[in-house]
């Protein structure tokens, strides 16, 4: 009988302690979407302090640490996401981002190709990946991932526009300028400055 009631009270003491930092980590959600990064990443810290095998808590908190420029703190957040969802694309796309910022865009690829392996239908890992060729000037590569974009959501305007960058940069000046008109079509307005710049 004592063993029982033990039992029931270490289960009953981890749903509490799991729900308080369901708590915390939906508050630090609601920061993360109102911009309050400081205050989103103090409920974090509560959540993963109570629960430290949640990935999302580690993975947010590297998102608003990313935002912040604390390039660093953001990989490692994003590193022990992985240690503990080595299967998380999302996890991958994000540290693969972070290190872009920090110029490292061969260490960026590689996490986007593990993304990409991990959600092959994910226009993030393509998109975020072109731009990372495209930093490299493998303007080919870049044209390649842009076609994959636009292949699984022929709406996604941005895709367009970097797309006719690349075709610049590779010496096709009209179809470049077609897909930035594209682009400008589907509203995005700044293109139309790239246009009177190169497409003259």
């Amino acid at each position: 009988m004592k063993k029982l009631l033990l039992l029931l009270f270490f289960i009953f003491n981890s749903l509490c302690i799991s729900q308080t930092a369901n708590d915390y980590f939906s508050i630090g959600n609601e920061k993360l979407e109102e911009k309050k990064y400081y205050e989103a990443i103090q409920y974090y810290n509560k959540a993963i302090e109570l629960n430290p095998y949640d990935e999302e808590a580690y993975n947010n908190r590297g998102i608003a640490k990313n935002i912040i420029g604390d390039y660093y703190g953001a990989i490692k957040d994003f590193n022990k996401a992985i240690e503990l969802n080595p299967s998380s694309a999302f996890a991958y796309n994000n540290r693969g981002k972070t290190k872009g910022k920090l110029k490292d865009y061969y260490g960026a690829i590689k996490d986007y190709n593990k993304a990409i392996k991990l959600a092959p239908n994910s226009i993030e890992g393509y998109y975020n990946r072109g731009l990372a060729k495209y930093e490299l000037k493998d303007y080919y590569g870049a044209l390649e991932d842009y076609n994959k974009v636009i292949e699984i959501n022929p709406n996604y305007a941005a895709a367009y526009s970097l797309r006719g960058l690349a075709k610049i940069n590779l010496g096709d000046k009209k179809g470049g300028c077609l897909d930035l008109s594209i682009a400008g079509e589907m509203g995005l307005e700044e293109v139309y400055e790239i246009i009177r710049i190169f497409c003259k």
